[in-house]
Parts: structure tokens; sequence; C-alpha cells
């Protein structure tokens, strides 16, 4: 079978189940496992990583706005791979190739190829993901194998956490305010909090500082949508807002790798799910640090 993954998650759920062998082609944003880097990118974007935040989102709404794609694919380079499978999503079209254009492009080619598009918005729903993939790459055994360990890992953080669950606020972008939300809100309680910001399964969210702070917080976890922990404490370190900085001035600050851990519906959630216990216990961890803001 060959295949072609059009975001990340997809990728990491691929090669996790022991398919990466059945890759032709990745996306853009795919950085991990090392093994599949080799293959060629279809997917591109206009946007330049290296801008702020606050630019990065204003450069979103104004393609939008025009029209244009955010992330688009390589028609010609795709015609050329003639996949039997290709991997997309319907959640974000920040993310990846907006879903509609991912069929019409396959209906474009001869034979055509299946399009598997991921759902999951909630843990159980990027569960029930990798099964959906394990089923289309005749992986079911290893599906179930993967699935089951990771549901194991979520029920020993259950086992270990705290019996008073402290207040966290997650944030997904600085400027302007998302709180993160989909399956991140589960990732929370399973490890003993309660994310006051949002709901498992809901939107992120756009909000303000003011508002957060009225959330009453016990600690706030940066988790940044695409970006690494460098970047997250960047991002911070830059951020000029004075009702920002009275919240963040008041409890703990943990920054994650929202890029590895959080923002992709694959199984390093719960990855992520193991940091975000960390922070409520004051202990770093690799992808997990302490944020003190600049005096």
């Amino acid at each position: 079978m060959r295949v072609v993954s059009l975001l990340p998650g997809a990728t990491e759920i691929v090669a996790a189940l022991g398919g990466a062998g059945s890759l032709v082609a990745i996306s853009h944003e795919c950085d991990f496992p090392a093994s599949v880097q080799h293959l060629p990118r279809v997917t591109s974007t206009p946007l330049d990583p290296s801008n702020s935040g606050a630019a990065i989102d204003a450069e979103v709404r104004r393609l939008r706005e025009a029209g244009r794609a955010v992330i688009a694919v390589e028609a010609d380079a795709l015609r050329r791979l003639a996949p039997d499978l290709i991997i997309t999503q319907d959640l974000c079209e920040v993310c990846a190739v907006a879903d509609g254009t991912v069929h019409r492009l396959a209906a474009a080619l001869e034979p055509e190829p299946r399009v598997l598009a991921l759902t999951g918005r909630t843990v159980d729903g990027v569960l029930a993901d990798i099964r959906q993939v394990a089923r289309a790459l005749d992986l079911e055994a290893e599906g179930d194998e993967v699935t089951a360990g990771l549901r194991t890992r979520l029920a020993r953080l259950r086992r270990g956490a705290s019996t008073r669950p402290p207040r966290v606020l997650c944030i997904e972008w600085l400027e302007p305010l998302y709180l993160a939300g989909h399956w991140v809100p589960d990732l929370v309680a399973a490890a003993g909090g309660q994310d006051v910001g949002a709901s498992a399964g809901a939107h992120s969210a756009v909000s303000s500082w003011t508002a957060a702070a009225a959330l009453r917080p016990d600690l706030v976890v940066v988790m940044l949508c695409g970006f690494g922990l460098a970047r997250g404490r960047a991002e911070l370190d830059a951020l000029r807002d004075a009702a920002a900085e009275r919240l963040l001035g008041s409890v703990p600050v943990w920054v994650l790798d929202g890029n590895a851990y959080t923002s992709r519906p694959g199984p390093r959630i719960v990855d992520g799910a193991e940091r975000l216990q960390a922070a409520m216990c004051g202990v770093e961890r690799a992808g997990l640090a302490r944020w003190r803001p600049i005096r």
C-alpha cells in the first residue's frame, strides 16, 4: 500500500503502528519520527514560522479573507506518487490541507485513492482514529496493541493523581489569547487536574487575559500550537500585556512543547498528559520547563 500523510499526527500514527514503510510522502510539517524524514513533502504554506505569533495570526486571517489556502497540497506531486491512501483531517485548516480540497484532488486521480479524514476531538476520538488508520493499513492487531498501551498509561496517571485536582489553565496561543480545547482537557483530567478554560471536545477558543485571570487557575501551562519549548519561552518573554503580566506573575507558569505533545492528535498526546502531571507536581522534564517573568 502507498500512503500519503498530510498531517504530522497521522505520520506519527502510521509509524507507531509499524507502517512507516508504506509512507511515500508526508507534509512539510512532519518532523517525527526521524525514520521518515527522507520522504518527499507534498504540502506547503506561505506562512513564515519565524514570525511572531501575532504576525502569524494576522497572516492567517489575511489569507482566509483573500480566499487563499493556509496549507496547499502539490497536486502534480500527488499524481506522480499514485497513492492508495491519503490521510488528512477535518479539524483545522491551519494544521492541514482543507478536507474538501483533498477529496477534490483525490477524485481527479486515476485510480482514485481512498481518503481517510481523522476526526478525533477528544482522547477517545484520537484513539479511535488510531484504530481507523490501523484498519486501513491492515494492521488491526497493532492498532489494538498501541491503543491498549496508551490507555494503560493514562490509567496509571489517574491512579497517581492528587486527591485535590489543581485548577489548570492551558494556553494554545498568546497573541491573541487562545485557550486549548479538543483533547487537552482530557489530558489534564488524566493527569489529575481540572481544566478551567475549556471542555473536552470543544474547539480552542479566543479569550482575554482578564477573563483568564477570573478563572482563578492554580497554574498555567503554555503549550503553543506548532511551537516547541524554546519558541514557547521566547513568545512568553516577548509578551507585553499588563493583564497577562498580572496573571502570569501570580501563579506558577510552565512551558510545554506543544508541537510534540499537545497540538498533534496522535500517540504522543499521552506523553503530553505525563508532562502535565509533572508540571502539577512541580517537576521539570524533557519538553517541559518552569517559566519565570523577566524582571
